[in-house]
């Protein structure tokens, strides 16, 4: 029979495996991806470990007006996207969570039922609206398209933090003359800093990943955004073999990603977690 002490011990060391291999199976295939950025040719069918460091894919695609005019496009209809999202979302959690009306669960419920609907089911109806509006072939489609995932999204999450906060601070406000825009801007904009930071990420990261609409929505090749425009990669034929570029493009356009993590990550945990305990 083992001891208490050996039995504590080989449990802590079977926890340190069982994290160490979720760790592995979880981060190896984003290691592969980078080692694969830096093989071509050849290179690309061998089963080596160590990267080679060979930046000829990095230079390649950093001397393609059409990739960095891709990437400019996905940072303007993303952040866009998430501005604009943002802003009608803490007017509408505002509404939806300090105030009464009739129809509000309603109107919850509706934003909950929109977000559940598939792209492709909205596709046909947002091509039409989009010719209609006269915007084919502009980005401007994709930040009128985006939104209607975003905010369905941020609406909903901005509400369920918003009625987290006491409802004395409203009325304390309303007593000493402020209005709902002084109450809203003054008193609940500063406490939704978290909430904000880890709500707009996650819309900023689902607009800079979307394909369907891209590709629906965008013709020309300086219009496309980073998504579109790795997919088209693989139809170059200035590539004799697209794997590595491909992989090369893909790290390029998960930096800027992992840079916002890094800034935002305590307020993103804060959002994440807020209302979770309620003292």
């Amino acid at each position: 029979m083992l001891s208490q002490r050996a039995r504590r011990k080989t449990g802590q060391w079977a926890k340190g495996f069982a994290v160490a291999l979720t760790v592995i199976y979880t981060i190896f295939p984003y290691y592969w991806a980078i080692n694969s950025s830096f093989k071509s040719g050849q290179q690309l069918f061998e089963v080596n470990l160590w990267p080679s460091l060979d930046l000829v894919h990095y230079r390649a695609l950093m001397g393609d007006p059409d990739f960095i005019g891709s990437i400019l496009n996905s940072v303007i209809v993303a952040s866009s996207t998430t501005f604009i999202a943002l802003a009608l979302a803490t007017f509408s959690a505002y509404a939806l969570g300090r105030l009464e009306f009739a129809g509000k669960r309603a109107v919850l419920l509706a934003f909950l039922s929109v977000s559940m609907f598939p792209q492709v089911a909205v596709l046909s109806g947002m091509f039409e609206l989009i010719r209609w509006l006269g915007l084919y072939n502009h980005v401007g489609s994709l930040v009128l398209a985006y939104l209607l995932f975003t905010l369905p999204f941020t609406i909903w999450v901005l509400t369920s933090f918003m009625r987290e906060f006491p409802r004395e601070l409203s009325e304390a406000a309303m007593m000493d003359g402020c209005s709902h825009w002084r109450t809203l801007t003054r008193i609940y904009l500063p406490l939704m800093g978290p909430a904000l930071a880890s709500t707009g990420l996650l819309a900023f990261i689902a607009a800079w990943n979307e394909f369907l609409f891209a590709l629906t929505f965008i013709l020309t090749d300086e219009n496309r955004t980073i998504p579109v425009a790795i997919g088209l990669i693989s139809g170059n034929s200035r590539y004799e073999f697209p794997f590595g570029p491909v992989m090369a493009a893909s790290v390029i356009v998960t930096l800027p990603l992992i840079v916002l993590v890094l800034i935002f990550q305590r307020k993103i945990v804060s959002g994440l977690t807020a209302g979770a305990v309620k003292g």
